[in-house]
């Protein structure tokens, strides 16, 4: 049966321009822009990317200033404390002039209280190299506010090959045979899962694509935007299948106490080193990078990725995140230059997937660009207070689910008291 594929995507940057700055404007006091060479001034550029994936944004801003070399752009990696530090930012009126930010629902909020600078001047850009689909994502009362730049896919589960082929199994497809496999490689003598509860958003992660997949869009939706309460019976559904995971504590890198310590980078080595802690990790395209910039294990031989699994026949789909210098962002020269590194995916429609560096980012990536549905990771689309904010809302209650994956009802109220709050003040 043929399905029509679902690209679920979080804003992992928009690259939005706040209202006290001026950069990247068709005119500003920064640029001068009547031709290229007459180009210059200074960026300052706050965003999520940190580490190798800053490095990597720095080859798109090399490739940018091949083009427009006199003028300077200062990135400062902020990391996921990007909510907390451009509110402060903006409430004390200074703000960078551009900001990579990782939640829609926040830039919904900047737009909406004035506090973003429309970009409808990279409209046509944005036309020509993607899908219709793509700006819509970030376009608030028919005004452009972000280019989605970078996009993963986040509807996947990477797996060590050699502790599954000591235990004998295969990728599955579906989730009761992942509940299985898990269980023959813990026998095997390697816990199956390794997760990342320390990050709130792996666990918001792995919940969405249960959901997904057991509720399907229609709801995935309704829920996103608060139209149905957390203590829908969709919800306490999908939590019930979430808790067959994380309560299988002995099958836990860690167990409970040590998966709570653990961060999502550490979630990944603890998988990929020699010998392994764990065979498994639910997470995004993202992973690959770490395995390889972290650990020795080499590609098809040492690890593989593969869909999340199947649950019900509800929904099919595929949940990325996407990240957010605009007009230039929108362009195949701004995603080659990070795309040929790896660890990077984009719904850019006119880059060559040669450029991907090798099968199995070609494999994950490919699909963002040829989804025929995209919605957004659905945490990024809500408030930031619930959505994304360390330590707070969905992160925060669902570390407690972690802690007690019984508490299933429990966990659905706490989770619709806080979004009820959270939608209110927004």
């Amino acid at each position: 049966m043929s399905r029509t594929r679902i690209v679920v995507v979080g804003l992992a940057t928009v690259l939005a321009l706040l209202a006290a700055g001026l950069a990247g404007a068709s005119t500003s006091s920064h640029a001068k822009q009547s031709h290229v060479s007459a180009v210059s001034g200074t960026i300052t550029f706050d965003g999520i990317w940190t580490g190798a994936e800053a490095k990597s944004f720095g080859a798109v801003i090399s490739a940018f200033n091949k083009t427009y070399p006199d003028v300077k752009i200062k990135y400062k990696p902020v990391g996921n404390n990007i909510p907390t530090v451009l509110a402060t930012a903006v409430a004390g009126g200074h703000p960078p002039d551009m900001a990579d930010i990782a939640q829609p629902g926040l830039v919904k909020q900047f737009a909406t209280t004035k506090k973003l600078k429309p970009i409808d001047y990279a409209k046509g850009s944005m036309n020509a190299n993607f899908a219709p689909v793509w700006s819509q994502l970030a376009t608030f009362n028919g005004h452009l506010y972000g280019v989605l730049f970078k996009a993963s896919n986040k509807s996947t589960y990477w797996y060590n090959v050699p502790a599954f082929k000591q235990a004998g199994v295969t990728a599955p497809k579906t989730w009761t045979k992942l509940l299985a496999a898990a269980k023959t490689i813990k026998a095997s003598g390697t816990p199956a899962y390794s997760i990342g509860a320390a990050d709130g958003w792996t666990l918001t992660d792995m919940f969405e694509n249960i959901y997904l997949r057991t509720a399907g869009p229609a709801k995935y939706a309704a829920l996103t935007a608060h139209k149905i309460k957390w203590t829908d019976p969709s919800v306490i559904t999908a939590l019930k299948d979430m808790a067959k995971v994380i309560g299988d504590t002995s099958n836990i890198a860690g167990g409970t106490s040590g998966a709570l310590q653990t961060n999502f980078n550490s979630s990944v080595t603890n998988a990929f080193a020699t010998p392994p802690k764990a065979a498994i990790v639910f997470e995004a395209d993202f992973v690959a990078g770490v395995i390889l910039s972290s650990t020795k294990a080499k590609p098809n031989t040492g690890f593989n990725v593969a869909t999340f699994p199947s649950i019900t026949t509800a929904s099919d789909g595929v949940e990325v995140a996407g990240d957010t210098l605009v007009t230039f962002l929108t362009t195949p020269a701004a995603a080659e230059a990070w795309a040929k590194l790896g660890g990077f995916a984009t719904g850019n429609n006119k880059l060559n997937p040669s450029v991907y560096p090798d099968p199995i980012t070609r494999s994950t990536a490919v699909p963002i660009s040829k989804a025929k549905t995209v919605v957004f990771d659905m945490s990024d689309q809500q408030p930031s207070a619930f959505g994304g904010t360390t330590g707070q809302g969905e992160w925060g209650i669902f570390q407690d689910f972690v802690k007690k994956p019984s508490n299933v009802n429990g966990i659905a109220a706490a989770l619709e008291k806080a979004a009820a709050a959270a939608y209110k003040g927004k």
